[in-house]
């Protein structure tokens, strides 16, 4: 007679041979919708890929907070991203800053929208820095619009995040660029120059002279002289700071001039009136009802007697060629 399989165990539940391992509570099997289980090989029974049970979550992830499917960010248009991200921040108004949710909703908002920031980067390609560095830097003045983005105040996100994007990345190559354009072997040479003077200034007890300095680094006066010169093109005064040259109050700032940006608008005017004048009378109609009458695109696709896709793809043409217009005029 063969052994009874149960022999010695007084519990089924001994039975048991091994435990699934754990699972984070936030993906629990309890906690996934039964549409999304956890991929599995279909011949083999074993837990599929990571890339397949990441997908899994991510659709469960999408179900959870209620979002609308995305497809892969590099095949979504510009005009889908504006509709998408609408959606995304109705929910983010709805969600707790600091959770996992918050987070996940805002992520996915980034990713939507780096299109504006590689778009904002591409102004700035004939500097010096690397793209990379231009774009992540611009990244956070995308993150930082999201923060900001109010939906209710009627204003299309990629109108408002621009400002900001740009902004970042001006105040990037503010901070970290030279005030004046120096030759490379200069900029080698303050850096020698400030290392020799502290060392000198901590042996003699005082500041190097010129020749102190030229005889440490055995170079000529004349490159020592180049070289503090080098310094002063790339140390800037703080706006903040005080004139040294006379005892009135008030700091550097207040004697400048402040930009006006209603000049900048004016500018801008002036420069759309003969744009806007060679194109055709039914796209003047159309940006007429549309920034003047304040009309939305169905309404103006009642007017005219077409769709409001169709309106929606003359509109974006027309402010395609004007935006052209205006960078070429830059």
């Amino acid at each position: 007679m063969s052994p009874r399989l149960d022999n010695g165990i007084s519990d089924p539940a001994d039975m048991q041979v091994a435990t699934a391992p754990a699972v984070p509570e936030q993906y629990s099997p309890d906690r996934l919708p039964d549409t999304h289980p956890l991929p599995t090989d279909a011949l083999t029974g074993d837990q599929a890929s990571p890339e397949a049970i990441a997908e899994a979550v991510e659709a469960d992830l999408f179900e959870q907070f209620q979002l609308p499917e995305i497809p892969p960010y590099d095949e979504v248009g510009p005009l889908d991203a504006r509709a998408l991200s609408k959606t995304l921040f109705r929910r983010l108004e709805t969600l707790e800053e600091g959770t996992h949710e918050y987070a996940y909703v805002r992520n996915t908002l980034v990713e939507l929208n780096l299109a504006l920031v590689k778009f904002a980067a591409s102004r700035f390609r004939s500097r010096s820095e690397p793209m990379e560095d231009i774009v992540q830097v611009g990244t956070i003045g995308l993150i930082k619009a999201i923060d900001r983005f109010e939906l209710d105040r009627g204003v299309e996100f990629p109108t408002f995040a621009m400002p900001t994007i740009v902004g970042e990345i001006k105040r990037f190559f503010r901070d970290t660029s030279w005030s004046v354009r120096v030759p490379r072997r200069l900029q080698e040479l303050r850096l020698d120059l400030a290392k020799a003077g502290d060392e000198l200034a901590q042996k003699l007890d005082r500041a190097p002279t010129v020749e102190e300095l030229a005889k440490r680094l055995n170079i000529s006066t004349e490159d020592v002289v180049e070289g503090m010169a080098a310094s002063n093109a790339y140390t800037a005064s703080s706006l903040d700071a005080q004139p040294e040259e006379d005892d009135t109050e008030g700091a550097l700032a207040d004697r400048i001039g402040y930009e006006d940006h209603g000049l900048e608008g004016i500018e801008y005017v002036e420069s759309l009136k003969p744009l806007i004048a060679e194109l055709p009378a039914r796209d003047r109609k159309i940006l007429s009802l549309r920034f003047v009458a304040n009309m939305t695109q169905s309404e103006i696709g009642e007017e005219l007697g077409i769709s409001q896709m169709h309106v929606s793809r003359l509109l974006s043409r027309t402010l395609g060629k004007l935006r052209k217009g205006l960078m070429i005029e830059e």
